[in-house]
C-alpha cells in the first residue's frame, strides 16, 4: 500500500539545523537552493571553477563555493549535477570529504541504482525527487504550494535518515503536495521508462509521425501542427485536471470513439506506418479495402459536414469495442 507523507510528518527544524551543500545550479539546483534558503536552511552552492551558473546563483544572494569546499563544509550534500557527470564529480570532490555521520542526497536514483556511485559505510543515503522540472518546483514553492516528491532511503547509517529526508522534502515545498515513499530502484526504473517510452520518447515520436503523415498526404502543415501538437497540450491538461475520465468526458463523440476503440496504429505504435493507417488520404490507408476516396472527395465531404452528418460508429467498430 502506498505511503504518503505530508508536512505533518516532517520536522523542519531538522534540516534547518544542518549545513547543506547543493552541488549544481541547473533546473533542480536553483529550485532546491532558493527554497531551502527561504525555509531558513544554511545552504551553499558548489560549482566547478569557471561555471557560468556562479553569477546567477550569486545574484540570487546565494553563497557560491568550489565543489570540494561545499562538500567539506556541509553535512548534507545534495547531488544535482546531471546524471552522466555525477560519478566524476562525486569521486573527485565529494567522496574525499564524506565522513561518517554525513548525508548524501539525490533527486534521481540513477547512479546509486546502477552502481556508478557507492557511498562509504557510515553515511546516510537518501533521495528527494520532485516530480516536476525545477522552475515549476520553485514557482509552486513561492506560491505557497508544492510539487509532489518521491522520498527514499538507501542507507540509514545514523538512524535518522528518514527524518532528515522528510525534513528536506518539506523545506522545498514537496510535502505540501505530498511525498510518496519509494526506493531508489523503483524511482529510477519507472522514471526511465516514463521518460523514454511515454513522455519524451513516445509522445514526441507520435506527434512527429502524425505530423509527417498528414503533410505527406497533402494536408497543410499548419493544420497538421494544430491537430498533432498544439491540441496535445489541451488533452494533457484535461487529464491532469481530472484524469482520463475527464478528458473523455470533454471531447467530442468522434474523438471518444478513438479512446474506447482506437484505430490501427493510433496507440499501439508511434511509427509513421502505424499513424498512416489512421489517415484517410495516406497511401497506407487508401490500400485498405473500401478506402478508395480521392482527396477531392474527402474535401467535398468535409465541407458538407454538419448536424445531419454526425459521426456514427459502424456496427463493426462497436462490436470490436464490445469484445
Amino acid at each position: 500500500m502506498v505511503h504518503i507523507y505530508t508536512d505533518a510528518d516532517a520536522d523542519l527544524s531538522i534540516i534547518a539545523g544542518r549545513t547543506v551543500a547543493v552541488i549544481g545550479y541547473g533546473s533542480q539546483g536553483h529550485a532546491h537552493s532558493l527554497s531551502l534558503r527561504d525555509s531558513g536552511v544554511d545552504v551553499r552552492v558548489g560549482l566547478a571553477e569557471g561555471s557560468t551558473s556562479a553569477a546567477k546563483a550569486a545574484e540570487q544572494g546565494l553563497r557560491v563555493v568550489s565543489l570540494a569546499q561545499a562538500a567539506a563544509e556541509a553535512d548534507v550534500i545534495m547531488m544535482l549535477v546531471p546524471d552522466h557527470v555525477q560519478r566524476t564529480v562525486y569521486s573527485q570532490f565529494v567522496e574525499p570529504n564524506l565522513t561518517p555521520g554525513k548525508a548524501l542526497f539525490f533527486a534521481h536514483g540513477f547512479n546509486i541504482r546502477f552502481g556508478y556511485i557507492t557511498p562509504p559505510a557510515g553515511v546516510d543515503v537518501a533521495m528527494v525527487a520532485p516530480k516536476g522540472p525545477g522552475h515549476l518546483v520553485r514557482r509552486e514553492y513561492s506560491a505557497g504550494r508544492g510539487v509532489p516528491v518521491l522520498v527514499a532511503v538507501e542507507s540509514d547509517a545514523t538512524g535518522g535518515a528518514w527524518d532528515l529526508a522528510l525534513s528536506y522534502a518539506a523545506a522545498i515545498g514537496g510535502l505540501r503536495a505530498g511525498g510518496i515513499k519509494t526506493t531508489f530502484t523503483e524511482e529510477t526504473e519507472t522514471d526511465l521508462f516514463g521518460e523514454q517510452a511515454v513522455l519524451c520518447g513516445g509522445a514526441s515520436r507520435l506527434v512527429q509521425s502524425g505530423f509527417e503523415v498528414l503533410v505527406e498526404a497533402g494536408y497543410q502543415p499548419e493544420v497538421a501542427y494544430f491537430e498533432c501538437l498544439h491540441e496535445l497540450k489541451l488533452i494533457v491538461d484535461l487529464m491532469y485536471e481530472g484524469g482520463i475520465a475527464k478528458q473523455r468526458w470533454s471531447v467530442s463523440d468522434t474523438a471518444d470513439t478513438a479512446t474506447t476503440c482506437p484505430g490501427p496504429g493510433s496507440s499501439t505504435t508511434a511509427s509513421s506506418s502505424g499513424c498512416a493507417t489512421c489517415c484517410p488520404m495516406s497511401p497506407t490507408a487508401r490500400s485498405r479495402p473500401g478506402s478508395s476516396r480521392t482527396r477531392t472527395q474527402a474535401r467535398s465531404s468535409s465541407r458538407s459536414c454538419g448536424p445531419s452528418r454526425r459521426f456514427t460508429p459502424s456496427r463493426r467498430s462497436v462490436e470490436a469495442c464490445d469484445r
